[in-house]
């Protein structure tokens, strides 16, 4: 699967070990930044990766700042986004299974590099129930 990947400056760190672990799990990983540990404003990457899941460059797309809250508000703003917040394994593996989230955010400062990349391993395997929850999903 190819997965665009982007963080602010508070997930430099952690972005590293997520292109690691996608690297090893054998999926294609399209890195939009951010590169450096100055600061930055998260919705520019955000933006960047969204596009690349809106116009099918990228199957799915993970973006990683302090808290994940962020990333997922400005997220969210982009037609067809469905990002969800996993900063725990239930939630991540629910927003595959019952949301068909497309998009994965990560809270640097809430996570550590063990447990985020569990978080990654279970949202990235995760597949869609759909049924009654793509109905759901068509609501909106």
């Amino acid at each position: 699967m190819k997965i665009a990947l982007g963080c602010d400056h508070g997930g430099l760190s952690l972005k590293a070990e997520v292109v690691k672990l996608l690297l090893e799990l054998g999926h294609v990983v399209a890195d939009q930044g951010c590169h450096s540990d100055e600061s930055v404003d998260y919705p520019d990457f955000a933006r960047a990766v969204c596009v690349q899941v809106q116009n099918g460059s990228c199957e799915r797309g993970i973006l990683i700042c302090g808290t994940g809250v962020g990333m997922s508000m400005a997220a969210n703003r982009f037609e067809g986004i469905r990002a969800g917040l996993g900063n725990e394994l239930f939630t991540a593996q629910m927003s595959r299974e019952h949301n068909d989230a497309n998009v994965l955010c990560l809270g640097a400062r809430v996570i550590g590099p063990g447990l985020a990349g569990e978080i990654v391993r279970t949202w990235v395997s995760t597949e869609f129930a759909g049924g009654r929850h793509q109905r759901r999903i068509d609501m909106f």
